[in-house]
């Protein structure tokens, strides 16, 4: 029976949640176009959307809001800021800015000049769309095991090392600007990257000269689970890991929303002088001063605290025990997953939830419609809508390997009995499942659509 880690932490204020009825998120998610992102929050019970920006912070964070020292260039919190950086990550050279994707903007508007190549072990969208957005091939290299989701392979987020390898060599080292590292592996199911996979890969790209990058917004759930899981680290702290993982990196990119506990905020860093000289040029012009990145000062201190507390063990028990915790309780009930569950996200496979719909009707999409019409639930899709492809020359649509369900868990905010409903609701719309319809589009842009699309009923 699956077993639950308290939280480790006492409840200062709530937030009342909302209950409505099944008649009333019918009309809900028929006005949005049945796309969970077009839903206002005031119509959601239990939102598991994303963790980007949507944990608790502390007592220690919000009063550290306090302290912001609001002048334009230089303030007290930037330093503090400074300081954490070099202690957790050992950059000396960084910028804050406003969240991940404007690391992402900055960072690719200096390297990602048209017709280059970046690969990754498997880029998410912002990070996807920045590239292609720039003329430039966007290139996942996951292990065979990551698109696996019944291998339980302890780390299914590592790099295909021959492949990358095999890539570099067909396309030339100087149309690969950088690789980078997405830790953990949000799109084949918030899977972990290995400390040895890591190590090979620098060991790789070193002699080619190619700068390593790591993806980095929820580190400290990796290290956790390299800890746990990787031989040779049981007894180092999750701080030595962070060490000894960020050694290896040239540089990264940080969406803080994430393992730096706040609701916005971001970093990006480099050692390379020349880079971050062209970094900060960029970072004026689109950002802001680079000692605040486009943040109010106070937000820069929230996310120096949040950093360091995101490293506390027993913090890091709880959180990544809660993940298993409804990854246990469904399975329980016979409800397919991606399999082990991994730091963040109990992702269903959709695929094998609802076998009746072709990837054509968006079965992770009509998943997730089901899940909020079931019980106010909001999850969201990670396949055919996010990730399809369509060939510019034939217009046929290639689809991706895997079509999944993201049930993101934000950080500090929810409690057993919840997640306990979560499994309730998920395991009934499993045993009803073949009552779920296939949708189709109706309306997309051509990047990022998922975020604005809609659909109807097939």
């Amino acid at each position: 029976m699956a077993q639950y880690t308290f939280e480790p932490f006492k409840i200062k204020a709530v937030e009342t949640i909302p209950l409505t009825t099944h008649a009333a998120r019918e009309r809900f998610i028929r006005d949005a176009g049945y796309n969970i992102f077009l839903l206002a929050g005031e119509t959601v019970t239990i939102d598991f959307l994303t963790d980007s920006g949507t944990s608790a912070m502390s007592d220690h964070q919000w009063a550290g809001m306090m302290e912001g020292d609001e002048c334009y260039a230089g303030s007290r919190n930037f330093f503090h800021l400074q300081a954490v950086v070099r202690d957790i990550f050992g950059f000396e050279r960084f910028v804050p800015t406003h969240q991940g994707r404007g690391a992402e903007q900055v960072l690719f508007g200096v390297v990602a000049h048209p017709g280059k190549v970046i690969p990754n072990n498997t880029h998410f969208d912002t990070t996807r769309a920045n590239i292609e957005a720039r003329g430039n091939t966007a290139l996942d290299l996951v292990i065979p095991e990551g698109l696996e989701p019944t291998n339980r392979h302890p780390f299914k987020g590592n790099m295909n090392i021959a492949a990358l390898r095999q890539l570099i060599e067909q396309t030339g080292v100087e149309n690969v600007p950088l690789v980078m590292m997405t830790i953990t592996n949000n799109a084949v199911g918030g899977q972990p990257v290995s400390m040895a996979n890591i190590r090979e890969t620098k060991a790789l790209l070193a002699p080619y000269g190619i700068p390593l990058f790591i993806d980095a917004c929820r580190y400290a759930e990796n290290c956790y689970l390299i800890q746990q899981r990787e031989e040779g680290y049981r007894d180092k702290s999750v701080k030595a890991i962070a060490r000894e993982l960020f050694a290896y990196a040239d540089g990264f990119t940080m969406s803080a929303k994430k393992d730096g506990l706040v609701n916005i905020g971001g970093l990006l860093a480099t050692r390379d002088p020349a880079l971050f000289e062209q970094i900060q040029n960029r970072l004026i012009l689109t950002e802001g001063f680079p000692t605040y990145g486009g943040l109010a000062r106070r937000d820069l201190e929230a996310m120096a605290r949040g950093l360091e507390e995101a490293l506390d063990e027993n913090y890091l028990t709880y959180r990544v025990g809660q993940v298993r915790y409804l990854a246990e309780r469904l399975l329980e009930a016979g409800v397919p997953i991606v399999e082990p569950p991994g730091g963040h996200a109990v992702f269903l496979d959709a695929k094998r939830f609802l076998p009746h719909l072709p990837q054509s009707q968006f079965p992770a999409q009509a998943l997730v419609v089901a899940l909020y019409l079931a019980g106010g639930i909001r999850a969201v899709e990670i396949g055919g809508v996010m990730f399809a492809q369509k060939d510019a020359a034939t217009g046929e649509t290639h689809y991706p390997a895997l079509e999944l369900v993201r049930l993101a868990i934000p950080r500090r905010v929810y409690t057993q009995s919840h997640l306990d409903y979560v499994a309730e609701v998920i395991a009934r719309v499993y045993a009803e499942r073949q009552q779920v319809r296939g949708l189709r589009l109706v309306y997309e842009q051509p990047r990022l659509r998922h975020f604005t699309a809609r659909f109807e009923m097939v």
